[in-house]
């Protein structure tokens, strides 16, 4: 998973509640996460990775185990590498490399790690983690970031609050060659303007795709992560030009187009083709 598969949204569903798996696995999301982490009380955590374990024998999904200092890691890891239907494991409070070493080490290395970063340690070292082998992209852990450096409501001051952090992974993201990274989850499950907002916010910023906690976001992310119609057609005649051209200066639209648009505009038409692959 250290490829740049389109994955624009990843839905959150508890471990613990086996009877939702179903459901989020035909949300339209790219990812599904089966979650031993925060969404899981203390109770159920041995039971929801049963439950996971049990589901991952003939489905596919990412996992978000416990913290490397919490009672539930070592089991969490064990469970992971033991299942067949696991497609990468979601580390919360990623701090420094060696955290990353050691719990790919013990996936047999052939299991992709996606570090959340929710620190301002975690941020300090993006660049150190994001080249660890296996690592397949970053994930910002928006919420327990803005706790961490002592804003407790970011309320309408987030995007300038956090803006630091979230381009320190993008560019964290794109320096280590991965995928780029993904934003943070949007807590109002109705607020279909807010989810639109924050997707947008992240994509001008490079991410690749948000993180969701319920599949009525799903669409709304998905959307703003994936080309409109138009820019595809751009896109496609500034190709098409530039590959006549062969290699000589290129006037479209009645402008003078350098190489980096030309790259971009064969960026987006190869993730269009990536979502086209999908349907």
């Amino acid at each position: 998973m250290r490829d740049a598969t389109l994955r624009r949204s990843w839905l959150y569903v508890p471990g613990d509640r086996p009877d939702r798996f179903a459901k989020a696995a035909t949300s339209g999301a790219d990812v599904v996460i089966c979650d031993l982490e925060d969404a899981v009380p203390s109770a159920n955590k041995a039971t929801a990775r049963v439950a996971v374990a049990a589901w991952l024998r003939e489905h596919r999904a990412v996992v978000r185990v416990n913290g490397v200092d919490t009672p539930w890691h070592d089991d969490d890891i064990a469970a992971a590498a033991g299942s067949p239907g696991v497609v990468a494991v979601i580390l919360p409070k990623s701090q420094e490399p060696g955290q990353i070493s050691e719990v790919a080490d013990r996936l047999n290395n052939h299991i992709a790690v996606v570090p959340l970063v929710e620190s301002a340690a975690g941020v300090a070292n993006a660049a150190a983690i994001a080249a660890s082998p296996h690592v397949s992209a970053l994930a910002f852990g928006s919420i327990d970031f803005a706790l961490d450096i002592g804003i407790d409501d970011p309320g309408d001051d987030e995007q300038s609050a956090l803006l630091y952090a979230r381009s320190a992974l993008v560019i964290a993201c794109r320096a280590a060659g991965i995928a780029a990274p993904i934003d943070g989850v949007t807590v109002g499950l109705s607020d279909t303007d807010g989810i639109r907002r924050d997707a947008r916010r992240a994509r001008a910023l490079g991410f690749g795709g948000k993180q969701c906690i319920h599949p009525r976001q799903v669409d709304e992310v998905n959307r703003v992560f994936s080309p409109s119609g138009e820019a595809v057609a751009w896109a496609q005649r500034l190709v098409e030009a530039a590959d006549s051209a062969h290699g000589s200066a290129v006037q479209f639209d009645g402008q003078m187009i350098d190489k980096p648009r030309i790259e971009q505009a064969r960026r987006l038409l190869s993730a269009t083709d990536q979502e086209g692959s999908r349907a």
